[in-house]
């Protein structure tokens, strides 16, 4: 009994200094001080700016697109690298494992300022062009992709696919009809994975992006660092939006993958 009252305090006190920062940050962001500590009446001028300021919009709209753009491209890269490794021979497939760690296991800011010296010094590309900053931000998220199909594939009965070929059908098809349907939550995961490393990033986006562009990180890093208090607390609702959003998508999706395990179990039964 004892160990379980301990189990549970301690899992309330790890879950209380994870999400008190930001249930804090959401509350002032309905307040009208511009000092979090100070006290405040109730206001929803803080979201007002936030969806008013030109400035802030965007950089929204910006920071959405690249992440949207770059997840794609990561998505694509990431589920074919997997496919193309499980299927491969063991060799190839550790090399190719061995490759993907090392964009997790690297700094981020080390990412960021080789990826500068090759595309911009080297190569001689245009920072005011996104090219740099699309190819840094794809290098930083498709390995997650890839981590987050190859346990779906491991799940799926490796002779499907040959089976498919037996049967008649086209190495296209038995890719899209037969291992696609079997990986699509993996996919899924690692698209909104994607999304949330691109728009959270802030060392290699500050590396390779244009001189006029900002995303959310690097726009909140500058604006803490000047003097605007209007902007601060505009920031304070937009961080308050991602969180909600974030949490509406994990609820969502936990109770869609509870009730599709529920279905499962129900049929197996039967």
């Amino acid at each position: 009994m004892i160990k379980k009252i301990m189990r549970s305090l301690w899992l309330g006190i790890v879950l209380l200094f994870i999400y008190l920062p930001i249930l804090i940050l959401a509350g002032y962001s309905f307040l009208d001080t511009p000092t979090i500590g100070a006290s405040g009446s109730f206001t929803l001028q803080n979201y007002v700016k936030l969806f008013t300021t030109p400035e802030l919009l965007d950089m929204i709209s910006g920071t959405l697109s690249l992440a949207f753009q770059c997840a794609v491209i990561s998505t694509i890269l990431g589920t074919l690298g997997a496919i193309g490794a499980f299927y491969s021979k063991k060799g190839m497939r550790n090399f190719i494992v061995t490759a993907n760690q090392i964009p997790i296991v690297n700094a981020d800011v080390v990412t960021g300022f080789s990826l500068c010296i090759l595309l911009i010094v080297v190569l001689g590309m245009d920072k005011d062009t996104f090219i740099p900053l699309i190819a840094g931000h794809v290098v930083l998220t498709s390995p997650f992709v890839y981590l987050s199909v190859v346990p779906k594939l491991k799940q799926m009965d490796y002779s499907l696919y040959e089976a498919a070929l037996d049967l008649g059908a086209s190495a296209r098809q038995a890719l899209f009809r037969i291992v696609m349907p079997q990986i699509i939550p993996g996919i899924i995961s690692g698209f909104l994975l994607s999304v949330t490393l691109s728009m959270d990033d802030y060392f290699i986006t500050s590396y390779t992006k244009p001189a006029t562009f900002n995303t959310i990180s690097t726009y909140v890093v500058n604006a803490t660092r000047g003097s605007n208090t209007e902007v601060k607390t505009a920031l304070w609702a937009l961080s308050t939006l991602i969180f909600a959003i974030i949490l509406l998508v994990v609820l969502i999706s936990n109770i869609t993958a509870n009730r599709k395990a529920g279905e499962k179990n129900d049929t197996n039964e039967i």
